[in-house]
């Protein structure tokens, strides 16, 4: 069909299949069909386009939406009952076993407008089914038999199907496969999204130098065209301002390479809005300083919690000498020829953390706490929330006759987001600095 040739662009292959498996609106179509890819591949929007587009009765489900048996269930018949009838107001199905939504869906669809033609159910994000009851997946692999209709159940996962084979056997579903995009295929479909008010050349030497930049980083299409998106007002604001034409690309790429640096350090993690990102393009501000949707603050902590990372990230980064110089309030003189590093040719910071006792890290924690903090089960307690967050790490076992010992697994820019919030300058406190 013309339309889908435009609208769904280097999946020619996987569409071709699915038309020949769809048939004719009244056939037969095979009982289940499980398509799988990364993400991003194009297995939900091929899905949906070819389906709305050939106007076939479908129902498009997300199982990370519908996390139980029952609400999975329900959506698939109320969606259909509205489907089949012209009344919005029709009464919500309930349904809680597989046994009856076998009996209720062989009521639904049989109604003059479902019952001559192959109904789809789609499943996005199959690989949720697996959590949900052992009768489940099987069920559904062979639902065109258990309700004796014309029915086809479409699996959309991104893990492979060996995954899914219970270990007793089950009926086996056509098995379609999408591959990556290319590079080839990602400027292809990039362009395609060219804006009206530039040519089709120029939104395409912008996304060959987008892709030159980012490809090796990044294949998602989501996330290239949202960088696209993003970077491009910065790409064409010399054409804008009249300082360049649209084919000087040596002059755009000079001026949109920086800020394409600075977007490959945030790739995927969305540290900051869209719009916080427009405004560092156009006010050539820093990234770093732009406070606000930051990940680090993102980790909220107990208040003293807070402290006790601080003083894990002190005692696995501070030689244990150095404690009395930092921590202890009259330590006397000592000489700063023996007190600085001397042979030490490699920061702390390099070599990595380094195991402390649990001793050791109270020590420090009474030290930088301006109020006094009583040894209690809730300053242990929080100690093992910490380990269980994977922002401390336990070194040997918990068994030891010696006592505990301790890493901590986070970075430097971390534990100084986290020391900004307390108002704790950990810099001074920290040897490699001196």
């Amino acid at each position: 069909m013309p339309h889908l040739e435009n609208t769904v662009l280097c999946r020619e292959s996987q569409v071709s299949t699915l038309q020949s498996l769809f048939g004719e609106r009244h056939h037969f179509s095979f009982p289940s069909i499980f398509i799988y890819g990364h993400t991003a591949s194009g297995k939900t929007y091929v899905t949906q386009t070819l389906l709305k587009t050939s106007e076939l009765p479908h129902v498009f489900v997300n199982c990370v939406e519908c996390f139980t048996i029952r609400l999975l269930l329900e959506q698939i018949l109320n969606k259909l009952t509205h489907y089949s009838s012209e009344d919005d107001c029709s009464t919500q199905m309930s349904c809680d076993t597989f046994n009856d939504f076998v009996r209720l869906f062989k009521q639904v669809t049989n109604v003059e407008g479902l019952k001559d033609q192959t109904v789809y159910i789609v499943l996005d994000k199959a690989e949720y089914l697996r959590d949900m009851e052992a009768n489940l997946l099987p069920g559904f692999l062979r639902l065109q038999e258990l309700t004796d209709r014309n029915v086809t159940v479409l699996f959309l996962s991104e893990i492979v199907w060996e995954k899914f084979r219970p270990n007793a056997g089950c009926f086996e579903p056509f098995v379609l496969y999408f591959p990556d995009y290319s590079i080839g295929n990602l400027q292809k479909i990039l362009s395609h999204d060219h804006p009206p008010e530039h040519s089709a050349d120029f939104y395409a030497a912008y996304i060959n130098i987008l892709l030159g930049v980012f490809y090796t980083v990044c294949r998602d299409l989501k996330e290239l065209r949202h960088l696209a998106v993003l970077n491009f007002p910065k790409y064409c604001e010399p054409v804008v301002k009249g300082e360049a034409s649209e084919r000087d690309t040596r002059k755009l790429w000079r001026n949109i390479e920086p800020h394409l640096k600075k977007a490959m350090q945030t790739v995927y993690l969305r540290e900051i809005s869209s719009s916080q990102w427009e405004k560092i393009q156009k006010d050539d501000i820093d990234p770093g300083q732009l406070k606000g949707l930051s990940a680090y603050t993102h980790v909220e902590l107990p208040y003293y919690s807070k402290f006790i990372l601080i003083a894990a990230y002190l005692a696995s980064y501070n030689p244990t000498r150095t404690d009395k110089r930092f921590f202890l309030k009259h330590h006397g003189k000592i000489k700063k020829t023996n007190f600085l590093k001397k042979h030490e040719k490699t920061s702390n910071h390099l070599l990595g953390p380094k195991s402390f006792p649990l001793d050791r890290l109270l020590a420090i924690l009474y030290s930088i706490v301006d109020s006094r903090v009583a040894p209690t089960a809730n300053i242990f307690s929080q100690i093992t929330s910490l380990v269980t967050l994977q922002l401390l790490a336990l070194v040997g076992h918990d068994d030891q006759l010696d006592g505990p010992k301790y890493k901590c697994t986070v970075s430097l820019d971390f534990i100084r987001a986290i020391a900004r919030t307390v108002n704790f300058d950990i810099i001074k406190y920290l040897y490699d600095f001196l």
